[in-house]
């Protein structure tokens, strides 16, 4: 009988333990979490009649390998997508609606850049010069930054693009890797000569039913954690162990697989899957072909939770939030009406905001007191938005080097080492957000893939 290690009860790790273990292969799979508790950064907040993401709050609702798998394990009937409405955007000082027509921000046709008040008219004229342009060379990697901003000019890309991008990552656009992250606009630029004709020629070619009015992000009625938890109990349903509290402090390579050990036991395995972050890699390996998560960098964040009566939110616009744009002087980046954006997460008359901190470069979640961080992000909130008197409650939510940063030429500096891993660690397999995959959806992707490359062999 195969034995398998997975390190990390993460969305990965358990996906990963439910794909080895659904159709019943003649395994045993044991699974490592050094904390007490399982889902990594999902952590949902029930209390009052609240369901408050204090992590991620959705997925993609268009990345359906997530929603494939909530059917799978009973919790399909409990999916709910986001309210429709409008996104803003805070630049210049006031709240201007996210175009419609656009992809995170890239205009998909002609008419929502030419009305926006979020882009000065020499800024549209510059962004028209992207259907005259010649595509630029197809180099290895290049910026975010530089591509949209070679593509549009300035005015959209800081005032459009950047606020929708930078908070998907957490990085610095111009310093963003755009093969690691979006290459299919590159991919249309070098098809289409334009980015706005090819992705015009796109939105023209979708079939009807794409185009339908509907919100883009899907939630569970429980929250994340719901789906967390109904990932453990059908692991534990297969036979697979799950491990808490057990730090894995040396995984050592043998002839015939690998020695995990855990917690002062050590214990054999076939194959090893580890999902944790990339700052662990240094306790188990020190190849120099690693050195590169040495140094890899990671953005911190943290998300505020607010709960007040709804009659002190003075908010009349129909919307679902709010990203700024980095040239407005704010520690928030960001805020989500949750209560509008999702109907169970807050009880009959109260209002429910979230915001968030964390700009690549700054010290404030790591520096900054609970206290201060709410009180910094109830300052900008107020120049946004009217809010009476102080919150009910408030929450704030720490996640230390959280978002991994895809630096130009990440792509391919992992692409080597997989291929280093695969040649000279067979049965390892090192995955999860550090590598390819962020959002909740991509981890999931991920994780299935390992294990059906391990159920292959």
């Amino acid at each position: 009988m195969k034995r398998v290690a997975i390190v990390g009860a993460g969305i990965t790790g358990l996906s990963a333990m439910h794909y080895l273990l659904k159709d019943g292969a003649d395994l045993t799979v044991d699974l490592y979490e050094a904390s007490d508790r399982a889902g990594g950064k999902v952590n949902t907040h029930i209390r009052d009649g609240y369901t408050i993401e204090l992590g991620p709050e959705s997925y993609l609702a268009r990345k359906e390998i997530m929603t494939e798998l909530a059917h799978e394990v009973g919790l399909g009937d409990t999916l709910v997508r986001n309210q429709t409405g409008q996104a803003y955007i805070y630049a210049k000082n006031k709240l201007s609606p996210v175009p419609k027509g656009t992809m995170l921000g890239v205009p998909m046709e002609l008419s929502p850049l030419l009305t926006t008040d979020l882009v000065s008219w020499t800024g549209k004229l510059r962004a028209g010069f992207d259907f005259i342009k010649p595509a630029m060379p197809l180099y290895k990697d290049i910026s975010v930054g530089e591509f949209f901003r070679a593509r549009f000019g300035n005015d959209l890309l800081e005032h459009m693009i950047e606020p929708l991008l930078a908070g998907v990552y957490g990085t610095d656009i111009d310093k963003l890797s755009l093969m690691s992250t979006y290459p299919n606009f590159k991919e249309t630029e070098q098809e289409y000569g334009s980015l706005m004709k090819g992705l015009m020629a796109s939105k023209k070619n979708q079939p009807k039913a794409q185009k339908t009015k509907t919100g883009a992000f899907l939630q569970f009625k429980g929250g994340l954690q719901s789906f967390i938890d109904r990932l453990v109990s059908e692991n534990e349903k297969r036979g697979g162990q799950i491990h808490f509290n057990f730090d894995v402090t040396a995984i050592e390579k043998t002839e015939d697989g690998y020695l995990l050990t855990a917690d002062g036991g050590t214990h054999h395995y076939d194959e090893v899957i580890v999902t944790t972050p990339h700052f662990q890699y240094k306790r188990w390996f020190k190849d120099k072909e690693f050195e590169y998560f040495k140094h890899m960098e990671a953005t911190s964040v943290a998300t505020v939770v607010m709960a007040f009566d709804a009659e002190q939110v003075k908010n009349t616009i129909e919307g679902t939030g709010f990203v700024i744009s980095r040239n407005m002087d704010t520690s928030i980046t960001a805020c989500t009406w949750t209560n509008k954006k999702w109907e169970h997460s807050t009880p009959e008359g109260k209002a429910l905001l979230r915001a968030y901190v964390g700009r690549p470069g700054d010290f404030i979640v790591q520096e900054k007191s609970d206290e201060d961080i709410v009180r910094l992000a109830r300052e900008d909130l107020d120049k946004i938005m009217e809010l009476d008197g102080e919150p009910e409650f408030t929450i704030v939510t720490r996640m230390m080097n959280a978002m991994p940063n895809y630096f130009v030429g990440h792509k391919y500096i992992i692409d080597e080492i997989q291929a280093y891993v695969e040649k000279n660690y067979p049965g390892l397999h090192l995955i999860g957000a550090s590598h390819y995959a962020v959002g909740l959806p991509d981890c999931v992707q991920t994780a299935k893939n390992t294990a059906e490359k391990i159920l292959n062999k």
